[in-house]
């Protein structure tokens, strides 16, 4: 079976967990919250259609734009993210003029230095899932072309990426980088490879997972901060949050997406020593600590909203009843105060970061726990989620960033980051409409929600 990491659905009877206490009846009109999703994105591509079209990212109380990939070029960040998005929902309007725009005005002959973890993950991500979607050989061609300007960050002694690579030159910059920077891209390499029998993309890429595996301490852990030239150790704190999380992630992606076994057992060593070293429960809830990853003392009990995702992948990779109590402890602090802050130290009991960056990681951890198991407290936390963003993130032109989810009213920031169009948006749908497009049984999404496999054409 092929599915996705963060993103990958087992059948339920494999499932070894006791089931779930029944919730009470619910009597959610799914498909309708699931047009209403739709009807919001659709009315925020509108605005960026309007004010934005072309640009990074819309600026949606101000109707204005800011570039995210280049400081003084667009490369249309939002508008690739959106693609697969638009198609799944059956936007196919919207979907079409995309396209358009990207026919007709796309290039990355570009001079200037990119980020090579974030251009990979959303532009090369994004371009490969709209082709999935519609088809057009030239969006494949496009992702190519990017990767081919991305792959001399890979050509270092120890395997491990640089962070920077000038699109035109092919000029490298700063080692100093961490595991998600490394190990977060073998599901695009992978699938270009696929498409285009080039195996060197997949190679480089696994390549990179590997030499950071290898690098393990004695009891299995990670560190956050590394040298890409000399593959030492620059740091000793272990997280499952940023800037380690995603890494983890592919690990599962390269053994559900390819059937690659190293992946596999990479996978498993890792997990296995962050059950042993990392799990801290207080109040009844499960979190996982920041620990020394040559010792396993406990450095650390602040929480970063991104690892909300967490609790997806331990139950997509066999630790059911553990990513349950992990995602349950992140809804219950979403409903402490509406919103999840972007920190949060258990330990304290205090926000540490008060802000909200429009993230997506808890619907991404129900949406996949919905698909394993079809609880519907999975959806009914969909909806909270959906629900909150609709109430207080929805700004003149779009929806915004929170700048303090503890105010009251909550205040927001005039911003909107390109992965909202990618990832939330998608979860909600994909959680809430039942919608044909999609294969709910065999499927996969990246880390940055991009559909690679699993759409269904009508």
């Amino acid at each position: 079976m092929i599915a996705s990491t963060r993103r990958s659905f087992l059948a339920a009877a494999t499932l070894s967990a006791a089931p779930l206490p029944a919730l009470a009846a619910d009597r959610t009109d799914w498909h309708a919250l699931g047009e209403d999703v739709k009807s919001e994105m659709a009315w925020a591509w509108d605005h960026y259609r309007t004010k934005a079209w072309g640009r990074d990212e819309i600026k949606p109380i101000s109707g204005t734009f800011s570039s995210f990939v280049l400081p003084d070029r667009h490369l249309g960040l939002s508008l690739i993210e959106a693609m697969d998005t638009l198609w799944v929902m059956g936007l196919d309007d919207r979907f079409n003029d995309a396209l358009h725009w990207v026919m007709s005005e796309l290039s990355f002959d570009i001079d200037g230095e990119v980020q090579v973890f974030e251009i990979a993950i959303r532009i090369v991500g994004g371009l490969l899932s709209a082709h999935h979607a519609g088809g057009e050989p030239k969006l494949l061609a496009l992702a190519r072309d990017l990767t081919d300007r991305l792959m001399p960050a890979f050509a270092t002694k120890t395997g491990l990426p640089y962070r920077y690579v000038n699109l035109r030159s092919g000029k490298v910059r700063d080692p100093q980088t961490n595991p998600a920077e490394i190990g977060t891209y073998l599901p695009e390499f992978g699938t270009l490879s696929k498409l285009t029998g080039d195996r060197r993309y997949y190679d480089a890429a696994k390549r990179a997972q590997v030499a950071l595996f290898e690098r393990r301490s004695k009891i299995g852990l990670l560190a956050d901060t590394i040298d890409a030239e000399t593959g030492q150790w620059l740091s000793r704190r272990a997280t499952v949050g940023p800037p380690s999380d995603s890494y983890y992630e592919y690990l599962w992606d390269g053994w559900q997406l390819f059937g690659d076994r190293d992946c596999k057992r990479m996978y498993d060593v890792c997990t296995a020593a962050i059950l042993r070293h990392q799990q801290d429960r207080r109040d009844g809830r499960l979190w996982f600590a920041d620990v020394d990853f040559k010792t396993g003392a406990i450095l650390n009990r602040n929480q970063i909203e991104l690892a909300s995702f967490y609790g997806g992948l331990l139950a997509q990779g066999g630790a059911h009843a553990t990513g349950v109590a992990c995602t349950m402890a992140w809804s219950w602090l979403q409903d402490r105060y509406g919103v999840l802050p972007e920190g949060f130290d258990y330990g304290t009991d205090q926000v540490t970061h008060a802000s909200n960056k429009l993230r997506p990681e808890l619907a991404d951890g129900a949406f996949n726990l919905w698909l394993l198991d079809h609880d519907p407290r999975w959806r009914a936390i969909g909806r909270t989620h959906y629900l909150a963003m609709k109430r207080w993130n929805r700004a003149a032109y779009g929806y915004a960033d929170l700048a303090d989810v503890t105010s009251d009213p909550k205040r927001q920031s005039d911003h909107c980051p390109g992965y909202w169009w990618s990832e939330q948006m998608k979860y909600y749908y994909l959680l809430f409409a039942d919608t044909p497009r999609f294969d709910y049984r065999r499927n996969y999404l990246s880390t940055e929600g991009n559909v690679l496999l699993g759409f269904r054409r009508p």
